[in-house]
């Protein structure tokens, strides 16, 4: 596993498997795996949209719950 800071308040964490998990403070929002892209339904602030949206840049994503996130989150 690996940890990244990429912006301010976020962070992203890359698994053993490849997948990669965007988190927006402590919270997992956003996610890439088996080459697709995955973002969370949930509305947090403001903020934490610019966050899921910059690491997005601009890519289409799949919305998914965020029990999802947490239960990658969690391996």
């Amino acid at each position: 596993m690996k940890v990244k800071n990429v912006g301010s308040n976020m962070t992203e964490v890359s698994l053993n498997d490849g997948t990669l998990i965007l988190f927006s403070y402590e919270t997992p929002v956003a996610a890439e795996f088996d080459y697709k892209l995955y973002r969370t339904k949930t509305k947090w602030s403001a903020t934490t949209t610019r966050h899921i949206n910059k690491w997005l840049d601009g890519r289409k994503a799949e919305e998914a719950y965020q029990t999802f996130f947490d239960g990658l989150a969690e391996g």
